[in-house]
């Protein structure tokens, strides 16, 4: 299992983080303070860590510096939101900048991005009996195979990354449409329902009021 270190003086913000990665299939471990960030990483081996730069101890860029002869991808998650911000930390090494405040199905989706760079991404997914190999655009339920249709799988994909979190309609139209979102829910909707049916979702795959949808699993 991939596992990631979120460095964030910031409790909730590691909450946060940690919620919706642990979802996500990744394990994850957090701390709030720089000098204790570097003590994990001379302990423990990881595939990501998620790093901010304002810290008390010890700042990002100085724990980037340690840890770049580790050779372990980075993603500065920070609220310094200037562009010579942003270009410093690429410059010392940095593989992802990500703004404070964020939107968690963009952080899951530059996660995978780094991974994938790395050739660390899961390319697996499961939730409950249905898994999808995503290299292949393969669905099974319960070992049978599930015929999807290319925006179906899309959606699938999206649901299973972010378990138990509720997405917007516009989110879900966005990221597998790739078109702005109107307003116009009927397609959407359409094809949740056909995802449902085919995957016997009905119960777990659920609307959230005035949101979109959550699929919620235990």
């Amino acid at each position: 299992m991939i596992k990631i270190l979120i460095v964030d003086d910031e409790k909730p913000i590691c909450d946060l983080i940690d919620l919706n990665l642990s979802s996500a299939g990744y394990q994850c471990c957090a701390v709030q303070d720089g000098l204790e960030a570097l003590d994990r990483i001379e302990k423990e081996s990881f595939d990501l860590i998620l790093l901010d730069i304002m810290l008390p101890g010890a700042n990002g860029y100085d724990i980037l510096e340690y840890i770049r002869p580790l050779e372990i991808p980075v993603i500065f998650i920070t609220a310094k939101h200037e562009v010579k911000d942003r270009v410093k930390g690429l410059k010392l090494g940095a593989d992802d900048y990500l703004v404070k405040p964020f939107d968690v199905v963009e952080l899951v989706a530059r996660v995978e991005a780094v991974l994938r760079r790395y050739n660390k991404a899961e390319q697996k997914l499961t939730a409950g009996d249905v898994t999808v190999d995503v290299d292949a655009r393969r669905v099974t339920k319960a070992g049978r195979p599930v015929v999807l249709t290319n925006k179906e799988f899309g959606l699938l994909v999206l649901f299973i990354k972010n378990k138990n979190v509720a997405l917007f309609r516009e989110t879900l139209y966005e990221k597998v449409w790739e078109e702005e979102y109107y307003g116009d829910s009927r397609t959407l909707d359409l094809h949740v329902q056909r995802l449902r049916r085919k995957l016997g979702w009905e119960r777990c795959l659920v609307a959230v009021y005035k949101v979109g949808y959550r699929l919620e699993v235990s």
